[in-house]
């Protein structure tokens, strides 16, 4: 029986205790007459028409796998839900769906966002970057005039350009373990760059390679 609001059912009521019957009382609400009948029946039963407590729907997951679930992709954040789904058995030997593993790192507050991408960097040069972001964090507008910077971009075709995603919670984007480490200069590519020490100016399109120049 569809589900009907308090009021519709209390309507229903006053209806049925005025003494009208089961077709009047559905073409009045415009209701199905199925409908208006079981509400009758319930009400000779259980004298109400108030729904009946009904229990929630079994979990097919404990709490405790549930903890494994986020463990688990907090170690390997880069784990699909398809195949974490079909690596986790619940109760009873039924595989959880990946819908259903999403809702349970929602509530734990992950999310499948896209993931930065960033080049790969051993200790050292972590260790330099972090040294040279020290030595220059004090500078003003006047010291960064004298710098030119300069900036490429490359577009490789050594690895696949698909959709990656990486379970993280909010403010988490530049985490270690969150970013997608990516050779940038692998395999043929076109190769985009330029240099500036002041606002934007001409684009120059160099034609052949560097050996030409």
């Amino acid at each position: 029986m569809p589900c009907l609001s308090e009021i519709d059912r209390h309507r229903a009521l006053g209806l049925f205790q005025a003494g009208l019957p089961v077709s009047e009382v559905s073409l009045r609400m415009n209701l199905n007459r199925t409908t208006i009948f079981r509400l009758r029946q319930r009400l000779h039963e259980t004298d109400t028409v108030s729904y009946r407590p009904r229990s929630e729907r079994p979990r097919c997951a404990t709490q405790r796998q549930d903890r494994n679930l986020v463990r688990n992709h907090m170690n390997n954040r880069f784990l699909s839900a398809s195949t974490s789904s079909r690596l986790t058995r619940a109760r009873n030997s039924q595989r959880i769906s990946a819908n259903t593993l999403r809702r349970r790192l929602s509530t734990s507050g992950l999310r499948a966002r896209c993931p930065y991408i960033g080049p790969i960097l051993t200790q050292r040069y972590r260790h330099q970057r972090t040294l040279w972001a020290q030595e220059h964090a004090a500078w003003d507008r006047i010291q960064w005039r004298s710098v030119v910077f300069s900036d490429e971009y490359q577009f490789c075709s050594d690895h696949a350009d698909g959709r990656v995603r990486v379970w993280r919670r909010s403010g988490e984007r530049y985490q270690a373990d969150c970013v997608r480490e990516l050779d940038r200069w692998g395999g043929a590519s076109l190769m985009m760059c330029c240099y500036t020490g002041s606002p934007r100016g001409a684009h120059t399109l160099l034609d052949g390679t560097c050996l030409d120049l």
